[in-house]
């Protein structure tokens, strides 16, 4: 009787929730979205073309962000010493000063040659890229600290909604400074506008509540097993998942951008436009997953994100392989399509990295992690950009298509995918949900909520 009285203890433990301060992750995360999408995504690729670049050259810009996060190998041994957030902190302030030296290179055009200005950017991008690279390694490891390890797909679905709002933004801001006929000094601002907002961000990631170093990574002098971290059987299989991930989604950015701007002719603000609608779909998939990642888990979604891609890279196929009209319905379905598997792959794979990793050692599986992902995406744009110059102007046609360099790059991306959705199928996590459960949550359980919420009651 008296058992039966008692409370129960699930009853009584009160439920997770954010430590106070982390709003301000979120603020940080949306102002950085206003910078560095300008510095690092289509805008750059289209100031880089005004000056001539290559698809090689395209690809090294596409790949340098994520090839630099090699340094967080060797950063790792120092987090300890410094702190997560004067370490996060002291990286992205540096990188804020190469912004604001990049607002002035389209202004050096009365006595610099293209070619001039062009070496200039690319050394201020690799310094930007090198600071962020070397202070990005504390950065996972201190939120994976900061949130409840129920609340982590929550954490990420929100993250990603928040910088993918922001980008959206970004992208009608840069639409609109660059219509038209596009002068040096409409760069000149668009990369202005980045540098400050960057600025803005540093207020907000301060604010940001530190997490406590654990005493066995203060304390730890021994050397670290890089091999036998590496070799971790899930951790193993999260890797090389990630690797088929970074060849296929390497340079997609890039040169959908340069397809559009070569074979179509489409203008720069009517490129960032159509572009800009790949944010709406990331932005979406706080709709399409919101806390259903922490219950369904990343296995799941990664094999449906996976087989969805392959049919999105057959739509590029057809159009870039003239089977299909290039018409705005297609574009912008396909970049929306584009925004929202980017969005649920990233978040998959990061929430499943968060709970495959132990805490011994997280800092430097982290960094391996990282690096391998970001060091895949750094080489893949560059040897897609190397093919498609390759292939040249060649175009024989076969099955009705024309077989050109960017029919053949999509081709061979959607191969990649393919055989990511393969590997995606080996990961070990044993309390993650069929892909039955994940459809009918998706198909019938949401649209079901759907219409009782907004149905009339009589």
């Amino acid at each position: 009787m008296s058992a039966a009285l008692q409370p129960n203890p699930s009853d009584t433990l009160p439920e997770p929730s954010f430590p106070p301060g982390l709003q301000n992750a979120f603020l940080f995360s949306g102002f950085n979205a206003l910078s560095f999408q300008i510095v690092l995504g289509s805008p750059m690729v289209l100031y880089a073309k005004t000056l001539g670049a290559s698809a090689t050259v395209l690809g090294i810009i596409a790949g340098m962000m994520p090839l630099l996060v090699i340094f967080q190998i060797p950063a790792a041994n120092y987090i300890h010493r410094v702190g997560f957030k004067r370490f996060v902190y002291a990286g992205w302030g540096t990188r804020v000063i190469f912004i604001f030296a990049m607002a002035l290179v389209p202004l050096t055009r009365p006595f610099l040659e293209s070619q001039n200005r062009l070496a200039l950017i690319l050394m201020l991008l690799f310094c930007f890229n090198l600071s962020r690279g070397i202070s990005s390694c504390a950065w996972l490891p201190w939120i994976t600290l900061l949130v409840p390890p129920t609340l982590r797909g929550k954490y990420l679905s929100r993250d990603a909604a928040v910088q993918n709002s922001c980008s959206f933004v970004t992208f009608l801001v840069a639409a609109v400074c660059l219509a038209g006929e596009t002068r040096p000094w409409q760069f000149a601002i668009l990369f202005a506008f980045s540098a400050f907002m960057g600025a803005i961000s540093l207020s907000f990631l301060k604010r940001i509540p530190d997490a406590e170093m654990p005493e066995e990574i203060r304390g730890s002098n021994t050397q670290v097993p890089w091999l036998a971290m590496i070799a971790h059987p899930p951790f193993k299989r999260l890797l090389v998942e990630v690797f088929g991930y970074s060849v296929a989604y390497g340079g997609m950015t890039a040169f959908t951008v340069a397809f559009l701007r070569s074979e179509c002719g489409m203008s720069e603000s009517t490129i960032l436009l159509v572009t800009s609608v790949s944010f709406l779909g990331g932005l979406s998939s706080l709709w399409f997953l919101g806390s259903r990642l922490d219950r369904l888990g990343s296995k799941p979604v990664l094999t449906f994100s996976f087989a969805a891609w392959c049919m999105v890279l057959a739509g590029w196929i057809f159009l870039a392989g003239r089977l299909w009209p290039v018409t705005l319905p297609i574009l912008l379905s396909l970049q929306f399509l584009m925004g929202l598997l980017a969005a649920l792959v990233q978040m998959s794979n990061t929430r499943f990295a968060m709970a495959v990793i132990p805490a011994m050692g997280r800092n430097h599986f982290f960094a391996i992690y990282s690096v391998f992902n970001n060091v895949t995406l750094g080489l893949a744009p560059v040897a897609w950009g190397l093919m498609i110059d390759a292939v040249g102007a060649r175009a024989p046609v076969w099955l009705g298509l024309s077989w050109n360099r960017f029919t053949i790059f999509f081709a061979a991306a959607g191969l990649a995918y393919l055989i990511t959705m393969a590997l995606a199928r080996r990961l070990h996590e044993p309390e993650a949900a069929g892909m039955e459960e994940l459809l009918r949550e998706l198909l019938i359980a949401s649209p079901q909520r759907f219409l009782v919420r907004f149905w009339p009651r009589g």
